[in-house]
């Protein structure tokens, strides 16, 4: 073989040894090209608000002007009775985070069980997400209204209506209950998903040793759903202290006085119900790194990112 029949041959393999390379570039710019348009979403709309929010913490503004005043805004709100109640009354809201995931285990392991009619009581035990927050609230409003059906109820007992929403605990209360009635159903469904995971030759094996249905959900269901219990824990404190507003908008309006507000709706008082929109962005920022601290040591306690 002379040497011009050897040239196409170095030349085939050279291009072969060259071509995964050039595959890999033009792979990654079509990656970035492909992610380029949701990053710049990404930063449009969270990123530039986040940084923007933590800019105008610093300052006194009206939305037209600004006046710096460094850490002015956060001491503030250390010494603001109003901002310690307001943080008092998410605490007590967080009532709802063990009442919610009881009632969603115990659905959870019926529906996982197929007990008589499992299918329709998915189906409706899932009902209440369908519903906005705004429709809930106004259902438990006028349910717990002076005139509303549970007074009437009462009242066919020969009981007083009670003025639910007068009383900072009893609206608190009726707070929690509308939680826990449009929440269940969603907690359930993610604690079905974990039970379904688990092998069930597993429950036969505990069945056929003698273990009855306690022990079974004591020492097999609830280990075996730990990380799932501990997403539906974590999601929950959180959804607490960030996603009350419509509730409270719509149910009480953070009264009577401040004894129903929460943060998140505070933050909403702080930056549009008054002339320093600085308060509410420093207020917002100080909840932000509360929930990322708060997140971190839920991950750290519940060890979701330590291999079974």
């Amino acid at each position: 073989m002379g040497a011009s029949d050897e040239a196409p041959i170095i030349e085939a393999t050279a291009q072969k040894h060259r071509r995964p390379g050039g595959l890999r570039r033009r792979d990654r710019l079509v990656g970035l090209a492909s992610v380029l348009p949701a990053f710049l979403v990404v930063v449009g709309f969270m990123a530039f608000p986040v940084a923007f929010a933590v800019f105008i913490s610093f300052t006194r503004t009206n939305g037209l002007t600004f006046e710096w005043n460094g850490f002015a805004n956060y001491t503030a709100l250390l010494t603001d009775p109003v901002v310690h109640q307001v943080f008092l009354n998410n605490l007590k809201f967080l009532i709802s985070v063990p009442l919610v995931i009881f009632v969603a285990l115990i659905v959870s392991v019926l529906l996982f069980e197929r007990v008589r009619g499992w299918r329709f009581f998915r189906l409706i035990f899932f009902l209440p997400n369908v519903l906005s927050v705004a429709v809930i609230g106004i259902m438990f409003r006028n349910a717990f209204g002076y005139y509303g059906g549970v007074n009437q109820a009462l009242a066919l007992f020969g009981l007083e209506p009670v003025q639910f929403f007068t009383d900072g605990t009893l609206a608190i209360s009726v707070i929690i209950l509308a939680l826990v009635w449009s929440g269940f159903g969603y907690q359930s469904l993610l604690l079905l998903a974990g039970l379904t995971s688990i092998n069930p030759a597993v429950f036969e094996a505990a069945a056929i040793d003698g273990a009855g249905w306690w022990k079974r959900l004591w020492y097999i269901t609830l280990p075996n759903i730990r990380r799932v219990l501990g997403f539906v824990f974590i999601i929950n404190v959180l959804y607490t202290f960030t996603s009350l507003f419509g509730f409270v908008f719509v149910m009480t309006a953070g009264g009577p006085g401040f004894e129903t507000t929460t943060i998140d709706y505070l933050v909403y008082l702080r930056a549009f119900s008054s002339s320093n929109l600085g308060s509410g962005a420093a207020l917002a920022v100080v909840l932000f790194l509360f929930i990322g601290i708060l997140t971190l040591i839920q991950n750290r306690v519940f060890r979701l990112q330590e291999e079974d």
